[in-house]
């Protein structure tokens, strides 16, 4: 994921308003793995079907929104809620 670090310095969540920042590769991993699996939805209750190129997770990392093509997805109804791809405990 190639994003501008100037732009990366000034986008933020457009649900929270809190900066964004890149998600990690492991989480990213993570995440693309339960895309695979059918089992991540998008704020719009969407099952995401592709995996991402990369992602923006809030800095309190509990939301995160698509790359695609080099491109931040900041619509709120794209948005990923994390906790669905926390491990049960």
């Amino acid at each position: 994921m190639s994003l501008d670090p100037a732009v990366l310095e000034i986008l933020c969540c457009p649900l929270t308003h809190m900066p964004l920042q890149r998600l990690a590769q492991e989480r990213l991993e993570r995440l693309n793995a339960l895309i695979a699996e059918g089992s991540v939805k998008n704020e719009s209750r969407q099952v995401l079907a592709e995996p991402l190129d990369g992602a923006l997770v809030t800095r309190d990392g509990k939301l995160a929104y698509p790359v695609r093509d080099g491109i931040a997805v900041l619509l709120i109804d794209q948005g990923i809620a994390l906790a669905q791809c926390e491990a049960p405990q």
